[in-house]
């Protein structure tokens, strides 16, 4: 690209320490083998401004020794030493498309495409299956790149199968759909403000003269909105990408999904087949960001079709989501145009399917929808219920704002999502499958939050043992310690819906059920079993379901007890003394039972199969 393109001219001032070594448009090669960066960057932006430019208006004088300007349509060209150098190659003399070649293979930090034209394929690729005939004579092979990283302004600057080839070698790369997003999320937002604002024109709320004032007004706060639904879907595929390959066979099961859903063709996304999946992840190697992007995309285009189509967007919880997607200033004074709005649904299904998949990733919806059978609005309605009731956004907001190793921002956010995946189904289970996720918020909401704080005095000494395992784990990979608290404060919270629901049913308080919970887990070594499923996090996606499956069924069958004990005489005053009666009628069986449990906490490691054993045993005690 050239400084008069957009694409291009904005990337090459997004910061002033860019030293921009080599460049080139349909007409010049521009090459600077030692740019001083305030100097090229102020030269760089009086290009920009100016209403027509090219490389050769750039001032040679301002270019470091041995670069220049040239013309594409030389025969040849001389390279200086100190252009050799920078681009690594030899070639004292080289043809203008072999100039080319060799800066696209330079030993850079970033190749910033921001013009027309594929120029980069895969090496199992040819030419003609590119199809841009124009770039033939460029084009070079993802595996012969040297930059660090590639960034896509333009659209289809690379193939897929070149990006993946590239990312395979240790280069980093998303797609152009994904580094293009923000001019489509921009075009999106553009639209929506101004169906709301024509109907406030038409309601005599608005004059045009200040409906173009608020606009421009309102500028900087879209960039703003826009730069954040970036941001957290590049940090998605982050933390995606951080499963390596233990993730793959998890993520071959969403492409499996997708496809008998008809919602991903493989060969046309560039995705390999299961068994190159499965021998690259035999080689310790996880799908690449190309490859996630795809998976991403595909994702929340389902999950958003899901909540479109059902009821769930209509839900007084998500107002707040709608009004969120427009700029402050408009918010308070055409409130009636914005709650009104025509495209309401699919503005909300947008933004909650997009926070869902960037905060849980784009396994953990299909796989609770598989785990408790259920559709993945429901889903979706249940982590609208949790986010409430869990107060979520502003644990992920103290995440973001907190600075620490990235390594550890990226672990937290897996550890966070799991246990959210446990909350979601425990709001499933005690919702029968249909969640009206307002309705339970304000049914359970302040019993939840009695819980939440309470913790500390109804957990047993197992579970918080757990929990400190895991918050020392976060705080040795570099997580503040209050962060990490919060972290496995999640998983202490599993459980809390069902027993604040079961406490609204029977009448009984909240933490004299929970006392009860925790007395039957304590007795029977349940609470161990249940934070031991809970915290596994299997390869094999079989196993994955089975001991996420394991985790809920220990909290169910504790529940289902208490359930069946709360109609006992007096269930309301003395709970806890129900269930000692209950562990007093079934003492051979509880102590047989807690003997076996004893033997499996001395294995190390706690395989599935024995979890599941358990459990077995468990269900047919616990139906007693």
């Amino acid at each position: 690209g050239d400084m008069s393109g957009d694409v291009f001219g904005n990337g090459m001032l997004l910061s002033k320490a860019i030293r921009l070594v080599a460049a080139f448009d349909h007409r010049h090669i521009f090459l600077d083998p030692d740019p001083d960066p305030a100097a090229s960057w102020a030269e760089r932006k009086r290009l920009f401004e100016l209403p027509r430019s090219s490389w050769e208006d750039y001032d040679p004088a301002l270019i470091s020794k041995g670069g220049g300007v040239f013309p594409r349509d030389a025969k040849t060209l001389k390279l200086s030493k100190a252009m050799q150098a920078r681009l690594g190659i030899e070639q004292a003399q080289i043809e203008p498309e072999a100039l080319i070649s060799a800066i696209l293979k330079a030993p850079v930090d970033l190749i910033w495409f921001g013009g027309i034209g594929t120029y980069v394929k895969s090496s199992a690729e040819n030419n003609v299956q590119v199809g841009d005939p124009a770039n033939d004579a460029l084009r070079v092979d993802g595996r012969d790149l040297r930059a660090k990283v590639i960034g896509e302004g333009a659209n289809l600057g690379i193939t897929q199968a070149g990006r993946i080839e590239f990312a395979q070698n240790g280069g980093r790369s998303n797609t152009d759909f994904i580094d293009n997003s923000a001019g489509v999320d921009c075009s999106d937002n553009e639209v929506n403000i101004k169906i709301a604002l024509a109907a406030a024109k038409r309601a005599g709320k608005l004059s045009e003269p200040k409906r173009v004032s608020l606009l421009e007004s309102m500028t900087d706060e879209v960039g703003r909105i826009v730069l954040e639904d970036n941001r957290l879907q590049a940090l998605a595929l982050s933390i995606a990408e951080v499963g390596g390959a233990p993730a793959v066979a998890s993520q071959r099961h969403i492409i499996e999904t997708l496809e008998a859903g008809g919602n991903l063709d493989r060969r046309t996304e560039g995705l390999a087949d299961d068994q190159t999946l499965q021998r690259r992840a035999a080689d310790g190697m996880g799908l690449t960001r190309p490859e996630l992007a795809v998976l991403l995309s595909s994702a929340k285009l389902v999950l958003q079709d899901a909540i479109e189509s059902g009821t769930l967007a209509d839900d007084a919880l998500l107002e707040e989501t709608l009004f969120e997607a427009f700029p402050e200033p408009m918010r308070k004074p055409y409130k009636a145009q914005i709650a009104g709005h025509q495209l309401r649904r699919e503005i909300i299904a947008t933004k909650l399917s997009n926070r869902i998949v960037n905060r849980l990733g784009m396994v953990h919806p299909f796989e609770l929808a598989e785990e408790e059978g259920v559709e993945l609005a429901q889903v979706a309605a249940a982590y609208v219920a949790a986010e409430n009731l869990f107060d979520l956004p502003d644990l992920w907001a103290a995440i973001d704002a907190t600075a620490m190793p990235e390594s550890a921002r990226l672990m937290l956010f897996d550890r966070i999502a799991a246990a959210v995946g446990n909350l979601i189904s425990d709001v499933l289970r005690t919702s029968a499958g249909t969640v009206d996720p307002a309705a339970l918020v304000a049914e359970i909401g302040t019993r939840v939050a009695e819980l939440t704080k309470s913790t500390g005095e109804l957990l047993s000494a197992e579970s918080k043992q757990q929990s400190e395992r895991l918050r020392e784990q976060l705080v040795a990979a570099g997580t503040p310690a209050d962060l990490a608290a919060r972290a496995a404060h999640l998983y202490d919270l599993d459980g809390a819906v069902g027993l604040a629901k079961l406490a609204s049913g029977s009448g009984i308080p909240a933490r004299d059920l929970t006392a009860a919970f925790t007395d039957i887990g304590h007795r029977l070594g349940l609470d161990w079993a249940q934070s031991t499923a809970a915290l596994m996090s299997p390869s094999d996606v079989w196993e994955r379901l089975l001991v996420s499956g394991l985790a809920r069924d220990f909290q169910q069958m504790r529940l289902d007890l208490l359930r069946r004990l709360a109609r006992r005489k007096n269930a309301s005053k003395d709970m806890p003394g129900i269930v000692s009666r209950w562990a007093e009628e079934q003492e051979a069986a509880v102590r047989g039972f807690r003997n076996m449990v004893t033997r499996a906490q001395g294995q190390s490691p706690v395989a599935p199969a024995m979890l599941a054993q358990i459990a077995s045993m468990a269900r047919n005690l616990l139906s007693r």
